[in-house]
């Protein structure tokens, strides 16, 4: 009996990691033709997964439950989790981001407006201000503390899915050309508080051939 257990075990495991993936699968799916994620029922969930509802809930207690386990995995999706390293890379950031972002525009909308969306953004934020101070330090290790949480605020503004929307919505541009306007403006803003730039002599260089 023992070895049954045994090999049944690991054919288990996968199918309930294959029903798990099938589940958020059908709630980004759904996203095309609700406003939120928050509106869409366990109900829809389910048959969109091709599972009954009873599935749906062993995997996940509550719809809060499946709604906080989704924007990490859509975020992994994505590849917007990635952790900055140095100040190129949150240069670069939006640049790499923005574009992604248009594939899953209604999906990212809803991250930004939705409850459980704000929810999760805003329980990342320790981890996130920290991660940017890390990769920020060799750029604004000169500054006065009031001047470097400036750089650092304006960093996370303009490395956000908040300033895609912004830039696409008022801006009217696309989320590559919202990614370059971005990256631009963190380029910019670094450049000119790095010793021996100064804001003017950035603008300069740009403008040269």
């Amino acid at each position: 009996m023992s070895q049954v257990r045994t090999y049944n075990s690991p054919m288990r495991e996968e199918k309930a990691r294959e029903t798990h993936e099938a589940i958020l699968c059908a709630l980004f799916e759904l996203m095309d033709s609700a406003t939120a994620a928050d509106e869409i029922s366990m109900e829809a969930i389910a048959q969109k997964a091709g599972v009954q509802r009873r599935t749906v809930f062993r995997h996940f207690a509550t719809k809060d439950d499946l709604l906080t386990a989704f924007w990490p995995w859509l975020n992994a999706r994505i590849g917007a989790s990635t952790i900055p390293e140095t100040p190129k890379d949150i240069i670069d950031g939006p640049r790499r981001a923005f574009t992604q972002f248009d594939l899953y525009d209604l999906a990212i909308r809803s991250s930004l407006h939705s409850r459980t969306g704000r929810e999760m953004r805003m329980g990342t934020v320790t981890g996130r201000r920290a991660n940017f101070r890390r990769a920020l330090a060799p750029a604004i290790s000169s500054l006065q503390p009031a001047d470097a949480e400036k750089v650092e605020a304006l960093a996370h503004l303009l490395f956000s899915a908040s300033a895609w929307e912004i830039l696409k919505d008022y801006g009217g541009l696309t989320g590559a050309q919202a990614g370059e306007t971005a990256s631009w403006a963190l380029e910019v803003i670094l450049s000119a508080v790095t010793p021996g730039h100064s804001p003017a002599e950035v603008a300069n260089q740009r403008d040269k051939p």
